[in-house]
């Protein structure tokens, strides 16, 4: 397989000729007769059991053609690609057969958008604030409280009515002109009494009921209610009342430190609440200055970004979303069912982030380039045994997942940022006297360094995952007669 010839079509806009020569072609179509020719009738023979000749003969020498090409189609505009230096926005692309036979092989042409060339400003003496992290007793006290929280427990209250901020424990079943409604009933729920769980009004009816008491409770439905045959409508809901519970807070003390961490005292507790917060907020902090500095330079970035770019990033962080909900047992489906919205608006809400990151991503790679950022086999090795320890699979298993290529780049990348960060000038402030929004909500090395992708929960093995890096064409499909099985 070889580039026959490279032309430019328009910005990152370009046509390959490839060839494909005659014993590569005959061994794929090989390799498709053994695999398929099992499953051809031809008269005279017990299926699959005919020659490849025979089958030709009867089907005509280009049965396989189609599966043979398709066979060997992305390799060949990938090899194509990199023999012209060029690198592949996405697998879209038109797809021209210009000649194919089983003693001359394959010629086609195909035309793909590529990455675009860009231009970087400044990136050096860049400006930026860094807030001083500060932790007072107020955060201190606000997450032991969290903490208690965590740690409280329900009790029984028998010595008085219920009170907003309770939790009642009811049976109730509701009735809209005196006739039960499908959803309308539950049995020993417990619900907290001002936490608009319930349609307006009914949990502020269950305030002063004791234990044990049957009422009537009378709402409204919304006239925006999810149901149409309920919305608008005046609902009865007979009620009970099983029990009424409050939430009992550990006293803050010593036992409690015990209790709810490693620690014997609640000085020692709050010590390393305090430490903690403070590594948290200085983290942040640094990485509110990475994006600073990073959002300067992208504003500074010239050249024509392919459409197909930002398509691919969205497309990604929708994937992304998705992964997660599956992780919490939804998925991207059911999400959509539950919001009214579709994938296509959904999406949308991710145009401007990806965006920014693509941007990003395209400054600091130009970045790599003009300053030839090349990362020692130490630094690739101790980055690889970190992604095999957050992926939970080997450091073999890493490499053979994701090319060695896109694990440098993204490490080059980290250390543009760094080079950006140790040629700033950074002011240490009490607060910032302006924001930048920031590329994206988690850190910017992270955000930049998108090609390195965590594999799905449901896979047993890492699999490539490259962000928006080069893709590997889809197999096309010839002008060649249908396979044989269509003529059965």
């Amino acid at each position: 397989m070889s580039l026959k010839a490279t032309k430019k079509i328009e910005t990152n806009r370009y046509e390959l000729e490839i060839v494909i020569d005659g014993e590569k072609f005959r061994a794929a179509i090989n390799d498709v007769y053994r695999k398929n020719g099992k499953k051809i009738n031809v008269p005279g023979f017990r299926k699959g059991k005919a020659p490849l000749s025979i089958i030709e003969k009867f089907y005509g020498v280009e049965v396989f053609f189609e599966d043979a090409l398709n066979l060997l189609y992305a390799d060949a505009v990938e090899g194509a690609a990199k023999e012209a230096n060029l690198k592949i926005v996405d697998d879209k692309m038109d797809f021209d057969l210009v000649s194919i036979s089983k003693e001359d092989g394959v010629c086609f042409k195909v035309a793909l958008t590529t990455y675009p060339e860009v231009e970087v400003s400044e990136y050096k003496g860049l400006k930026a604030e860094r807030v001083i992290a500060e932790v007072t007793d107020a955060e201190v006290e606000a997450t032991l409280n969290s903490l208690a929280e965590r740690n409280s427990r329900m009790v029984a209250v028998t010595d008085r009515a219920a009170a907003l901020g309770d939790t009642a424990v009811i049976d109730f079943e509701g009735f809209v002109d005196d006739v039960a409604f499908e959803g309308g009933k539950g049995e020993s729920h417990s619900l907290e009494l001002g936490s608009g769980q319930f349609i307006p009004g009914f949990e502020e009816q269950i305030v002063g009921h004791n234990t044990g008491d049957e009422f009537d409770v009378n709402v409204e439905f919304p006239a925006e209610y999810h149901a149409e045959n309920l919305a608008g409508k005046p609902a009865v809901f007979k009620v009970k009342l099983h029990e009424i519970k409050v939430k009992e807070l550990p006293a803050l003390d010593d036992e409690f430190a015990k209790d709810a961490s490693e620690f014997d005292t609640l000085d020692e507790l709050k010590a390393d609440i305090k430490a903690k917060t403070l590594e948290r907020k200085q983290k942040a902090n640094e990485e509110d200055v990475e994006n600073q500095l990073v959002n300067t330079v992208v504003e500074g970035l010239k050249g024509e970004i392919p459409e197909a770019l930002f398509e691919n990033r969205v497309r990604q962080s929708v994937q992304e979303f998705d992964y997660r909900l599956q992780s919490q047992g939804m998925n991207l489906q059911m999400y959509m069912q539950y919001t009214g919205s579709s994938i296509e608006e959904f999406s949308k809400t991710f145009r401007p982030q990806a965006e920014q990151q693509v941007k990003m991503r395209l400054a600091l790679e130009k970045i790599v380039e003009l300053e030839k950022i090349v990362p020692t086999a130490e630094e690739l090795e101790a980055k690889i045994e970190e992604m095999a320890k957050g992926y939970g699979v080997t450091a073999e298993q890493v490499k053979a997942a994701i090319p060695m290529d896109d694990i440098s780049l993204d490490l080059a990348v980290s250390k543009a940022i760094d080079l950006i960060k140790d040629n700033a000038v950074i002011t240490d402030v009490k607060e910032k006297t302006e924001k930048k929004p920031a590329a994206k909500k988690t850190t910017t090395k992270k955000a930049a360094a998108d090609g390195e992708k965590k594999p799905a929960a449901k896979k047993t093995t890492t699999k490539k995952a490259v962000a928006d890096g080069e893709k590997k064409p889809a197999a096309k499909k010839t002008t060649t007669k249908k396979a044989a099985a269509d003529k059965e």
